[in-house]
């Protein structure tokens, strides 16, 4: 039987911003090279949309009713939700594009922008959401192979990541010398290295 391999997952960019037309724009923009996108008026309207777990990123405009772009991307972060931001304004100053850089954004765009500048900061910011995924996938699995491992393993792998040498990890934990070469075995086993 042919192995087949799932379609790539799509992307999604959210675009808050108070203007209809705006968000209309850029949603058409963003459509038009094969991205999707969810709009929303306001930052509470995303936080009650369920948010897929699928490589993505925020167009966010800085001044909102309400809670504004950058107090609402702090919240964010906070709360442990790494989207990458991309910041927009009209109304932009240098330390406020300070505050957003420092707070993590990707881009701070004034408006007008040019489509393309919001493109490439787009691609950027989806590029970097993919990598996380990936080191987090990565991470979760290594920490999987990690829970597998005896207590004694744990110990003799400690050992081993300090460059100990089998001989070196006998005497520091009382073990023969064989006894950790085969407890040694089995943590390069359990951890899928070699």
């Amino acid at each position: 039987m042919k192995e087949t391999t799932p379609p790539p997952v799509q992307p999604i960019v959210y675009v808050i911003d108070d203007d209809s037309a705006l968000r209309d724009a850029l949603s058409s923009l963003l459509r038009s090279v094969g991205l999707q996108v969810q709009v929303f008026a306001s930052a509470p309207q995303l936080l009650q949309s369920t948010l897929p777990d699928v490589p993505s990123c925020l167009v966010l405009d800085v001044r909102l009713p309400g809670i504004s772009g950058l107090d609402f991307h702090l919240q964010l972060v906070k709360a442990g939700i790494l989207l990458p931001v991309i910041f927009m304004t009209g109304h932009g100053d240098i330390p406020m594009t300070v505050q957003a850089m420092k707070a993590g954004a990707i881009d701070f765009l004034p408006k007008p922008f040019r489509d393309q500048d919001l493109l490439d900061a787009v691609t950027l910011a989806i590029e970097r959401d993919r990598a996380r995924r990936s080191e987090a996938q990565a991470t979760a699995k290594l920490n999987s192979y990690y829970q597998t491992l005896t207590p004694r393993e744990r110990e003799v792998m400690a050992l081993v990541v300090t460059g100990l040498m089998n001989k070196q990890i006998a005497a520091e934990i009382g073990l023969s010398e064989i006894t950790v070469k085969i407890h040694r075995g089995h943590v390069m086993k359990k951890m899928g290295v070699r």
